[in-house]
C-alpha cells in the first residue's frame, strides 16, 4: 500500500491553500521532467514523487473553473464583496461553485502513474470516498450521467441535489483540486450561483439531510478512512 503526507491545514484562505498545492504539484512535475531529460524510459515507480492528501475549511469563497461562464455568477463583484465573499478563476475543470465553514475541503495531490493512468477512473473513486462516508449518516449518495459529483435522488425529476462537488486538474498525472463536501455549511451562499452552472437543481448537506447537525471533526476522520480504502492508501 502506497503511503500519502495527510495534512489538516484547518480553516485557511483559499488563495494559500490553492498556491500550496500548486508548490507541492510542481515539485512532482519537477521531478519527472527531471528524470525524463535524463532518461525517457524511467520507471515513475522508482521516482521520489510524494502523494499529498490535504483536507481544510475556507472562508466564504467562489470560485470558478477553466470552462465555467460567469453568467453563473449572479452577484456583482461589488455585493460579494458586502457579504464578505471572494472570487477567483482557477485552474480546475468544472464550473462554478461555493467553499465556506462547515464544509470539507479535499486536496489529493496524486501521481497518478504510480496507481492508474485513467481520470475518469479517478474522479469515480473520490465520487465512492464520498458515497462510503454518506452512507454512515443514513444517506443514499448516487452519481448523475454526465455529472460529476456525488447527489441525492438524481433521477427523481424536480428531487436532485447535490452534496458535494468535485473538480480537478491534472499535470503530468499529478492532480490537485478535489472535493468538496456541504456538512453543517450554509447553503444559502449557493442561492447567489447556478452551482456548477446547473440550472433547475438543488444543493444539500449532510445537516439538511439528517435534519440536525453533525460532528464535523468526526465526518473527516472518516472521510479519511474510506480514502485510504478506495485508493488502497495509507495516510501518515
Amino acid at each position: 500500500m502506497q503511503r500519502v503526507k495527510f495534512t489538516d491545514l484547518g480553516i485557511i484562505d483559499y488563495k494559500t491553500a490553492w498556491d500550496y498545492q500548486e508548490n507541492l504539484l510542481q515539485k512532482n512535475v519537477l521531478i519527472k521532467s527531471d528524470a525524463r531529460r535524463a532518461n525517457s524510459d524511467y520507471n515513475v515507480h522508482e521516482l521520489p514523487t510524494q502523494h499529498y492528501f490535504l483536507l481544510c475549511e475556507h472562508n466564504p469563497v467562489y470560485t470558478l473553473g477553466k470552462s465555467g461562464s460567469m453568467s453563473n455568477v449572479l452577484l456583482s463583484e461589488a455585493a460579494m464583496q458586502e457579504k464578505g465573499i471572494s472570487f477567483f478563476k482557477i485552474n480546475r475543470g468544472g464550473d462554478i461553485t461555493f467553499h465556506g465553514p462547515q464544509q470539507i475541503v479535499g486536496y489529493p495531490i496524486l501521481d497518478l502513474e504510480k496507481i492508474y493512468t485513467d481520470i475518469g477512473l479517478y474522479l469515480r473513486n473520490l465520487e465512492e470516498v464520498i458515497i462510503l462516508t454518506i452512507a454512515e449518516y443514513g444517506i443514499k449518495g448516487e452519481r448523475s450521467a454526465g455529472e460529476t459529483g456525488v447527489w441525492i435522488e438524481p433521477g427523481v425529476m424536480g428531487k436532485e441535489r447535490k452534496i458535494c462537488a468535485i473538480g480537478v486538474r491534472c499535470s503530468r498525472w499529478i492532480t490537485m483540486h478535489g472535493f468538496a463536501l456541504n456538512v453543517n455549511t450554509d447553503l444559502n451562499y449557493f442561492n447567489f450561483i447556478i452551482p456548477c452552472g446547473i440550472q433547475n437543481k438543488q444543493v444539500t448537506s449532510i445537516e439538511k439531510e439528517t435534519g440536525c447537525a453533525v460532528d464535523y471533526e468526526e465526518v473527516k476522520e472518516k472521510l479519511k478512512k474510506n480514502f485510504e480504502k478506495i485508493f488502497e492508501f495509507v495516510l501518515v
